[in-house]
């Protein structure tokens, strides 16, 4: 073969020639000269090893056989060889990056365990490091030697005890140990045992503090294996940490290394740490000012020189393998600390000017919040001997905390939230008290760490301590002054919140690194998402806001792309924000200065105004694109001064990184995006400038709504992009434009009807985009994910507007299902028939919507077509369609009960029985079907049984299928079901007890739907689900609906039980709707009262008597008290007066009739009831 000639060049050939060798030496007797030819060939390997990166790597294989060939040749008494050939065993594993095989694994592992029980102490170290390779990446092979190992007497235990007097040997221990801990995906994981024993030795040596003998160099590499392998455990091993002294002392040691050798700062960290609302004492040794630190008087710009030392290759060679993959100061970062979220972008060559610190903060700043100096390799005393080993120091202390925060945020992911912000106050800044310094925090490290790598490290952790807290922060509140005797703990949060804040901005104007900077950013946007401004006093963000407006023109692709985010989480959060609307009417020239009036002038030219076609847009989009205003015009029909003199600040510069070509000057930084280096500004960049317009559209529609049809256009622009992730977020904010309008035009709106977007102008919106990009995006089988957006867009369609574009839109929804109807042949443009759930999902949604518009709804034939379609997906395999044709089947059903009050007998007759029948069955099946399936199947069942008519109840086809959906509602009344799907079950049968139709009175299945209420009634845990089955028991018009006087008395003593019990729950949160549960029982009685028959009265006084005393406040409060509304409460309270009267007066009439028998315990109660409570309203009133 080639590979074998002896010409072969690089590593592999000399590998091979070196295994002939030693196949060689196997033949030689064991004399003095082999034991020589052995050191010399053991030399030249680890030297080959230790050089130049080789042109042709040596195949596993080859690495293999010339190890196991080592070490057959070397008894474990000839010790200098033993030492040599675990060297070889260390520097070629490492070098190469080889996976041993199980075989070879078995062989070297046995090989190095049995000379570290017989060899001597001093070649310990090198054959743990042997070990250390062996076993990384191979925990799961090495299953049979972990008692060895790991046991009670383990070898690795022994070495890595804190009574070990050797350093370098106890840190070769640990390395192994951590190395064993690393997970393979896939394989299985180290028992609960070997990862306590792991866990605790670990710990021990990060309590362990650093005694004289000891260098600094070998402590931090020591420290830095038992970070790595608590991460392994943390990461791999999936461990929970549950028990709160092992999370306070993990905690505690990771807080102590991660200010490990940070300069200005000494910090002693209790051994443990525990849940506390109050910052922990930290203890803190003097620490002299660094004489290289400049004097106070110097200016900033000295710490904005970037960072350009790196670490010379091959210093950590002797770390293990896991070193060897990262390069510098990444040696000990996560691959989730190394993720950017829009990828690594070349970073700037130069730091863009920064606002001046005093512009962040009013006021002096605590010292310990300072910015330090930033050293830079030409700053430091790297040139003298002295200088480079303080910097080497340095080096790998800062390793050091860059492990201990990646441990960290291993740990965060680790803790439950609720347990972890337990200990909010050990690593979030809080405000310094008067005469006392700040704690010390991550924040501290984010100002204070000379190494950029770190700074991130620290920002990326508080990140994900930030992430998911905005239920613990929602407590926090300092919106009136405080005055009182102690600090309550929502002000000791809003403190936190404001400090955090301050810190960031402070970082922020202090960072010379792009990808620090990112970091910076990135946290601010998660901070602001998770903080409840509107319990703050107001400012948090308009300094945040005016701080990042420079950044959005950083040479830097991730810097901008992250200012966007942050400017997107600000219009977000809790909107709309007063404080944020004042933010956003800001005019245009306050944003980027210098460019302000150039880039406005381009956008509107990109943009067109009205009466303008835009240039180069399709032939077939410009009918519906003739008329788009945007600022300085108010489009027709529109209300005057709906347009302001110049657009929101905010609102321009998206629009102006969507269509317009970028600026080279602010754009040189986007090398990995080539295929648009020479038009638009980078992908990332636009699709968060599409995000941060939607999110502006979704939030505040009443300013965006001044540019309409402008931002319409721009939607229809991305739409005709070939990016399939621009279309994407083009559709997006084309839903969001849609919604906006439609949550504008409710009945219930707050906007007043002449500030509204006027219909006309909805229509040339909807014209445009189905005269436009929007069809042919529903076409675009390969990208489901685009059909689906297209899809929802289209849905969001404003109901009077529809009238004029129904034909096309309800063509294109018909065919997106599926469904083979004579709409579908019609179309002038052939659409493919999807096959993907999440397309059908979308397009069943958009039916739901469509079929309760006015203009559609009454025509029968599309009502059939669209149930057609509906029954389709309602079969489909994905339980997603199932759940989206669900939700339309209810809407569907809904329309029937419209439809036949408004219609009448007409539409009834035109409807298909077959069709009604097919409604039922499937309603039925889908009753049986998962919850989210469930919910809107029985709202269904209930609309479809109260629309039957006496023809169909008579029918025989029908009884079948009306007894099993009466049993599927029922039954999933007293079901464990969702709440939400037991309300809509009593919702359901409220329906079916309003169809006259249907013999309630005297069939079997009434008892048992009375039944199923009257315990709901009493005993579900769930408020809102009572409330409605009490109104289900209230609807039957007629005494004759409730059958015998036995069951009638039965609900009537159901409900009186429900009204005793109506304070009783377990659930906090039900309370608030006790009330509105009272007033619906009260309502229920006083109807059974109103419809009771004589042979009723002894068991309703019974009940009186019995319970009447109790029931009476409730009764009482229900006729003086209104609803929620304060609206028509005076007609509220005079009809539920009158309700009572009415059964007064029906009560007397039937006891009149029996000669006053029960007359004391019923109608002279209610009486008695109304006279105190005229008596109390008339003192009230006077």
């Amino acid at each position: 073969m080639a590979a074998e000639e002896p010409g072969e060049p690089g590593s592999a050939g000399s590998l091979r020639r070196c295994l002939a060798r030693l196949g060689a030496l196997r033949a030689r007797p064991d004399d003095g000269g082999r034991r020589t030819e052995l050191h010399l060939l053991f030399d030249q390997l680890i030297s080959e090893s230790c050089g130049p990166e080789p042109a042709a790597a040596p195949g596993p294989q080859d690495v293999c056989a010339v190890l196991v060939q080592a070490c057959q040749l070397v008894p474990l008494d000839q010790e200098h060889l033993v030492s040599k050939v675990c060297q070889l065993i260390h520097h070629l594993l490492n070098r190469y990056q080889v996976m041993v095989d199980e075989q070879n694994l078995n062989f070297l592992l046995s090989y190095c365990i049995s000379a570290l029980r017989q060899c001597s102490s001093w070649t310990h170290v090198e054959i743990l490091q042997a070990l250390a390779a062996l076993v990384y990446n191979n925990g799961p092979k090495c299953q049979k030697y972990l008692p060895d190992l790991l046991g009670t007497a383990g070898l690795l235990l022994q070495f890595s005890d804190p009574a070990q007097p050797d350093v370098e040997l106890r840190r070769a221990a640990v390395r192994s140990m951590a190395n064993l801990c690393l997970s393979v995906p896939g394989q299985p994981y180290l028992d609960e045992s070997y990862r306590s024993v792991c866990f605790q030795t670990f710990l021990s040596v990060l309590q362990s503090s650093k005694t004289t003998d000891v260098d600094d160099i070998t402590f931090c590499m020591l420290l830095q294996s038992a970070l790595k392998g608590v991460q392994s455990l943390l990461n791999g091993g999936k461990m929970k940490l549950m028990q709160i002294d092992q999370i306070g002392a993990l905690l505690a040691v990771l807080k102590k290394c991660m200010f490990h050798g940070l300069p200005g700062l000494s910090i002693e960290v209790p051994t443990a740490l525990y849940p506390a609302p109050l910052p922990q004492y930290d203890k803190r040794s003097p620490v002299k000012q660094e004489q290289s630190e400049p004097a106070t008087s110097k200016q900033t710009g000295s710490r904005r020189k970037k960072c350009k030392g790196k670490q010379k290759k091959g210093e950590f060679g002797e770390e293990g393998r896991e070193d060897s993959r990262d390069a510098g100061d990444e040696t000990v970062l996560g691959a989730d600390m190394q993720k950017l979220q829009l990828g690594d972008v070349q970073s700037s060559p130069c730091p863009e000017p920064r606002p001046r610190v005093s512009d962040v903060c009013a006021g002096r700043d605590p010292p310990s919040c300072q910015p330090c100096k930033r050293f830079s390799s030409s700053e430091s005393e790297y040139s003298d001997t002295e200088g480079g080993i303080q910097g080497k120091v340095r080096s790998f202390q800062a390793n050091v905390r860059q492990g201990a925060l990646a441990c960290f945020l291993s740990t965060i992911k680790s803790i439950e939230k609720r347990v972890l912000y337990g200990y909010w106050s050990a690593f979030v800044p809080d405000a310094p008290g008067i005469g006392s310094p700040q704690s010390v925090s991550l924040m501290t490290i984010a100002l204070k760490d000379p190494s950029p790598k770190t700074r991130a490290c620290a920002l990326q952790a508080l990140s994900a301590f930030l992430e998911g807290s905005k239920q613990f922060l929602s407590v926090a509140e300092d919106a009136n002054d405080h005055k009182r005797a102690f600090t309550p703990f929502s002000v000791t949060i809003a403190s936190s919140i404001r400090e955090l804040h301050r810190c960031l901005l402070l970082a922020l104007v202090a960072e010379s690194s792009s990808q620090t900077l990112t970091q910076i950013v990135k946290c601010l946007a998660i901070l602001v998402s998770n903080a409840p401004y509107s319990r703050l006093k107001p400012g948090l963000l308009t300094r945040v806001w005016n701080q990042i407006k420079p950044y959005i023109s950083h040479k830097d692709v991730n810097v901008r792309v992250s200012s966007l985010t942050l400017l997107g989480a600000i219009v977000s959060v809790q909107a709309p924000l007063p404080e944020v609307q004042l933010l956003l009417q800001q005019p245009s020239s306050s944003g980027l200065s210098g460019s302000a009036t150039p880039a406005r002038e381009q956008w509107r030219k990109a943009v067109p105004w009205a009466g303008e076609s835009p240039q180069g847009s399709p032939a077939g989009c410009e009918q519906g694109r003739k008329a788009v205003p945007w600022a300085g015009e108010s489009p027709q029909g529109s209300p005057a001064g709906c347009a302001p003199p110049e657009p929101c600040w905010l609102l321009r510069l998206c629009v102006s990184l969507i269509v317009l070509p970028r600026e080279d000057s602010c754009s040189d930084s986007d090398a990995a995006f080539p295929a648009l280096g020479s038009v638009y500004e980078p992908c990332p960049l636009r699709l968060e400038a599409l995000q941060v317009l939607a999110l502006l559209v979704k939030g505040y529609f009443p300013m965006a709504q001044s540019y309409f049809l402008g931002l319409g256009e721009v939607a229809c622009r991305c739409m005709e992009e070939m990016d399939p992730s621009i279309q994407l977020h083009g559709a997006k904010l084309l839903e969001e434009l849609g919604m906006g309008v439609l949550q504008q035009h409710k009945p219930d709106s707050p906007t007043a009807p002449e500030q509204r977007v006027p219909v006309s102008l909805v229509v040339t919106f909807w014209t445009m985009m189905l005269n436009g990009p929007l069809p042919g995006t529903l076409q675009s089988s390969p990208h489901a994910t685009l059909q689906t957006s297209a899809c929802d867009a289209l849905s969001s369609i404003l109901p009077e507007a529809f009238s004029l574009l129904q034909i096309l839109c309800v063509t294109l929804l018909l065919l997106l299902q599926g469904d083979q109807q004579i709409l579908c042949v019609t179309l002038l443009l052939g659409l493919n028939h999807s096959e993907n759930p999440l397309v059908k999902a979308a397009a069943a949604r958009a039916l739901g919507v469509y079929i309760l518009f006015p203009c559609l709804r009454q025509d029968v034939m599309f009502v059939a077509d669209t149930a057609n379609a509906i029954l389709n997906s309602l079969h489909d395999k994905s339980p997603n369609v199932r759940a989206k044709a669900a939700w339309s089947l209810g809407n569907l059903t809904d329309t029937l009960i419209i439809n036949m009050e408004t219609m009448g007998q007409s539409f009834q007759e035109e409807l298909s029985d077959l069709l009604l029948l097919k409604l039922l069955r499937s309603a039925t099946e889908a009753s049986k079907d998962r919850d989210k399936v469930k919910s809107n199947a029985v709202r269904a069942l209930g609309n479809v049984l109260h629309f039957l008519q006496p023809c169909h109840v008579a029918n025989p086809r029908f009884r079948e299928a009306i007894e099993e959906s009466l049993q599927a509602l029922i039954a999933t009344v007293g079901s464990e079901a969702t709440m939400k799907v037991r309300w809509n079950a009593c919702y359901a049968l409220g329906n079916v007890f309003k169809n006259p139709a249907l013999p309630l009175g005297e069939a079997p299945w009434a008892t048992q739907a009375f039944s199923a209420l009257s315990s709901v009634v009493k005993s579900c845990k769930n408020f809102k689900v009572r409330i409605k089955s009490a109104m289900a028991l209230s609807i039957p018009s007629r005494r004759e609906c409730y059958g015998s006087t036995e069951q009638f008395c039965q609900i009537w003593s159901a409900l009186v039980v429900a009204l005793q019990r109506s304070e009783d729950t377990e659930d906090f949160l039900e309370f608030k709707y006790s009330s509105s549960l009272r007033s619906q029982l009260c309502q229920a009685l006083l109807h059974l009262l109103q419809l009771a028959r004589s042979t009723d009265l002894p068991l309703i006084g019974g009940s009186l008597r019995e319970h009447g005393q109790a029931i009476r406040p409730y009764v009482l409060q229900y006729l003086s008290s209104p609803g929620q509304s304060e609206a028509g409460a005076h007609t509220e309270l005079a009809q539920r007066e009158r309700g009572l009267q009415g059964a007064i007066e029906h009560l007397s009439a039937i006891e009149r009739e029996l000669q006053g028998k029960a007359r004391v315990r019923v109608s002279l109660y209610l009486e008695d009831v109304l006279t105190h409570h005229t008596n109390a309203t008339e003192l009230a009133e006077a």
